[in-house]
């Protein structure tokens, strides 16, 4: 169950959802600091745990916003977040972006953080090493990377103590990423798919108009019609016939309901998984805009779209070292 939904709905409703999902019986939870809900999740997660299931049953996860790179701050960031969610560990934490560049809520595509800068290695490690030692003392039981490439993820692997365990990653019928996730999967590292129906709900700043919907595609349409189910539902089994976790996020009582039946019954057949490979069309839906920096022009400076990582003047430049 994901809990992204700040820029629609209250905290307060996410909560709401988050409880009802639980009672449907998910029980892997995706929370960030940046979500400004963890507080109501945690309330939640306290009864929840005392009413419908022990707190093994549960894999909750929280994420290192931007604004916390630190190595100080990032531990700072995780003990409120364990404050927050009312629990003693948290069983997964993200870098919720392999960039300190931090935005406010509700920012324009074109909003620039002015300390924004490219990815450098040296400083993320730092970041690493310091949730390694959270991991050491029993507060957090797994690392994650997060809207990392292949060559980010390259090095991370290269030089962390305790390797990520999990990726989460922009995954959806139309946007497959099959080399990283070919990569991930080999390095032993679980992808995540966030925005898996599509992100018909994402911020006005990630759209474009040579956007596709997944749930249009005719595929994916011909799959639903021959299962007799929506076609958000498709990109739900898809997902987890391929081997994703996706982290579906809703509202309301029969979607988010709908969503963990459809996973638990009538699997895509073969011929289908194979179909559903031609669906992919590089359309990448979450761009990341609002992490750009000053001397880089273009989002696809954020993901090293020629395997290589930018820097401070995108492709072409060499990859950045310590400060500027």
């Amino acid at each position: 169950m994901g809990t992204f939904g700040s820029d629609r709905y209250s905290a307060d409703d996410v909560a709401t959802a988050v409880a009802g999902a639980i009672r449907c019986g998910y029980r892997l939870v995706d929370c960030a600091a940046v979500y400004g809900n963890e507080s109501q999740i945690g309330v939640v997660l306290e009864d929840a745990f005392a009413e419908v299931a022990p707190r093994q049953d549960f894999f909750v996860m929280s994420k290192v916003w931007n604004d916390a790179h630190a190595p100080a701050d990032a531990v700072a960031s995780v003990h409120e977040s364990l404050r927050r969610l009312r629990l003693e560990h948290l069983d997964a934490v993200f870098v919720h972006w392999p960039f300190p560049n931090h935005h406010p809520p509700h920012a324009r595509a074109g909003t620039r953080d002015p300390q924004a800068r490219p990815y450098v290695h040296e400083r993320y490690m730092e970041l690493w090493h310091a949730l390694e030692d959270l991991v050491d003392v029993g507060l957090v039981r797994h690392l994650g990377t997060s809207n990392v490439t292949i060559p980010k993820l390259a090095l991370i692997l290269r030089d962390a103590r305790i390797a990520p365990a999990l990726i989460e990653m922009e995954l959806h019928p139309c946007f497959q990423q099959p080399e990283l996730f070919r990569y991930a999967v080999d390095h032993c590292v679980q992808p995540i798919g966030y925005s898996p129906l599509g992100s018909p709900s994402r911020p006005e700043r990630d759209r474009s108009e040579d956007d596709l919907v997944d749930v249009e595609h005719p595929t994916v349409q011909r799959i639903a019609r021959d299962h007799g189910v929506h076609p958000a539902l498709i990109c739900l089994k898809w997902a987890v016939a391929r081997g994703q976790i996706p982290i579906p996020f809703s509202v309301k009582p029969e979607q988010y309901a709908a969503n963990i039946a459809t996973v638990l019954s009538d699997p895509l057949t073969p011929a289908e998984i194979e179909d559903m490979r031609g669906v992919e069309r590089n359309n990448r839906l979450i761009k990341g805009q609002v992490f750009l920096w000053d001397g880089s022009e273009s989002w696809l400076d954020l993901w090293d779209v020629d395997g290589t990582i930018p820097g401070w003047n995108g492709y072409g430049s060499p990859q950045a070292h310590g400060d500027r």
